[in-house]
């Protein structure tokens, strides 16, 4: 049964943009020349789907990553395109790029396609902290976007961050968020389609009575829990830990709020799920918190104990908004509350929040 539900989830996000129905978003008639920097990821396929889905005006689309991935065929709308390598001159005549091709990659050639006059949303974390680039969640500061004429990139939050801000930016705007404790609990497609094989492939070893391989994480993720994302620093936490506190401060343009994260891998294939404790300056309750997050732009309030209904990352696996839960009052502190937050972090947590901001920038900017 495990097995045939990691497949079907797999197989299920995969092909996620041939069969699920969405909202045509409505722009102006104006089109862009659009190119996707690591198009053959799991980041970039969930691009191309979002571009798809959401009927983004693409005049033209091209397809880039590595020399070792040049030559093979993706399809739009129903064509297929030939991937190329990126080179400094892929982004000639290009309006948009979305980037998912890693932080070096993003630091080498995010200027080069600036420079040509392509505007770059990336999704590295090479440029987020930039002082000149916006670091932007459409739900939560659109306004922000503006700032990428500086450098002609804006930066795509990490995964964790933006599915954090989406919930409790509404709240911060009416109660004021004096401290946010947020302990993390992330799926393995957040570190790459090798680690989605490598649970895979372990789930599988362990079920049958054969050895265990891990060479992805320093150790076997299958069954098990890392409370180790990405390296750790001379603090004794780790970057993506720290991520998460200087990001939030930046999206929330608040660096008053005390933010601290603990960040674990657990053995799921997609989703991130979120256990965050706030303490507000103005007096909160969790009715509040319901009807406040009820209206909110990209948000779903699932919390209904009666009916055992909260969030869960097999629910919100191919999904794009951010479901919460588990609202309650914290019993130890006055002003203080408890939410249970779950959002695909490969669509919102990624692709989805890229085309997003490529929309606005799209119809207000360009």
């Amino acid at each position: 049964m495990i097995l045939d539900e990691a497949a079907r989830l797999i197989k299920d996000h995969v092909f996620l943009f041939m069969e699920k129905k969405t909202e045509v978003i409505a722009m102006s008639k104006k089109q862009f020349h659009v190119a996707v920097a690591g198009a053959t990821g799991a980041v970039g396929n969930q691009m191309i789907a979002c571009l798809e889905e959401r009927n983004f005006p693409v005049k033209s689309i091209k397809f880039l990553a590595s020399f070792r991935s040049a030559g093979k065929k993706l399809s739009f709308r129903g064509e297929p395109v030939v991937v190329e390598e990126m080179t400094e001159t892929s982004f000639n005549g290009m309006d948009i790029a979305l980037f998912s091709a890693g932080g070096s990659t993003s630091e080498k050639f995010a200027p080069v396609a600036a420079g040509s006059g392509c505007v770059v949303i990336d999704n590295s974390s090479a440029w987020r902290m930039d002082p000149r680039v916006p670091l932007v969640v459409p739900e939560v500061n659109s306004h922000a976007i503006a700032g990428y004429t500086q450098k002609g990139i804006i930066a795509n939050p990490n995964c964790s961050t933006i599915q954090m801000v989406v919930a409790l930016s509404p709240i911060h705007r009416k109660f004021g968020i004096k401290r946010i404790v947020v302990s993390t609990y992330q799926a393995v497609s957040g570190t790459g389609q090798k680690a989605i094989v490598e649970l895979d492939a372990q789930v599988r070893a362990i079920m049958n009575s054969q050895p265990v391989e891990n060479k992805v994480y320093p150790h076997r993720i299958a069954f098990n829990c890392l409370p180790h994302i990405d390296v750790f620093l001379d603090n004794g936490y780790t970057k993506e830990e720290m991520k998460m506190v200087h990001e939030t401060r930046k999206i929330l343009e608040d660096d008053t709020i005390g933010v601290t994260a603990t960040t674990v891998r657990v053995p799921v294939f997609y989703s991130h799920s979120e256990s965050i404790n706030i303490e507000t300056r103005l007096p909160i309750t969790p009715e509040a918190v319901r009807d406040l997050l009820g209206s909110a732009p990209g948000v779903k309030v699932v919390d209904d104990l009666k009916t055992n209904t909260y969030p869960m990352p097999i629910d919100a696996a191919g999904q794009d908004l951010t479901y919460v839960g588990r609202i309650r009052k914290d019993e130890s502190l006055p002003n203080a509350i408890n939410l249970w937050v779950v959002a695909d972090n490969i669509r919102k947590g990624a692709a989805t929040n890229a085309v997003q901001i490529a929309e606005i920038l799209a119809e207000t900017y360009l």
